[in-house]
């Protein structure tokens, strides 16, 4: 009777893991998706992406608009919470190819150093400034801290340095460039995602 019990149990799991397998096969992978925005319905946007394909976005429920706008290197403070999208260095060091100032609000995104496969062999690093933005021959150099450590992000004179500002639905403008992290496919083939990047004033969200 053990026997058959454990034999019992031992299916009943094996059935678990192959649902959970299925059910994770199903789930829509996301994407990223850049472009200029087309037209305005209500929350669903019509988008020109990058490649000159013409997508249907719908934004989800209290979905999160990020306004993008022009900075400088010098809104970056000390306790500056930001994140630089960067290429490995020999010594060490990140070579900024983008930095992106958070708002108070959303401190604590991302927080941490990963890669970035959307810049060839690039890194992300999010954290907070720390100590003053040191000028040098190859850039000006940030230390940026987060919570298993810290990374020089070097920032050069062409490096575009943008804010990052809590948005509203009067930011999704025609002509507005944008960026979305993570959009997923709908059976109709439009797209859905829960925060989207949009430039302000001409600015043109990586």
């Amino acid at each position: 009777m053990h026997n058959i019990a454990r034999r019992g149990l031992s299916i009943a799991g094996l059935g678990l893991m192959l649902i959970a397998s299925v059910a994770s096969a199903q789930q829509p992978s996301a994407i990223r998706i850049r472009g200029v925005i087309e037209a305005v319905n209500d929350n669903v946007l019509t988008l020109k992406s990058r490649d000159g394909a013409e997508v249907k976005l719908a934004l989800a429920e209290n979905a999160r608009i990020v306004a993008v706008v022009k900075a400088t290197l010098a809104e970056i403070k000390e306790g500056t919470f930001l994140g630089s999208a960067a290429i490995p260095q020999a010594d060490g060091s990140q070579k900024a190819v983008e930095v992106h100032i958070f708002p108070e609000e959303m401190r604590g995104t991302g927080e941490g150093h990963r890669p970035y496969p959307s810049v060839a062999n690039g890194t992300m690093t999010n954290g907070t400034a720390t100590g003053a933005t040191v000028a040098g021959v190859d850039g000006s150099k940030i230390t940026v801290k987060y919570k298993d450590g810290e990374k020089q992000i070097i920032v050069t004179p062409d490096v575009p340095i943008v804010r990052y500002e809590i948005g509203t639905k009067s930011d999704l403008k025609t002509g507005a460039s944008f960026t979305v992290l993570a959009a997923t496919k709908k059976s109709d083939g439009t797209f859905e995602t829960n925060r989207i990047n949009v430039g302000r004033d001409g600015a043109v969200p990586q």
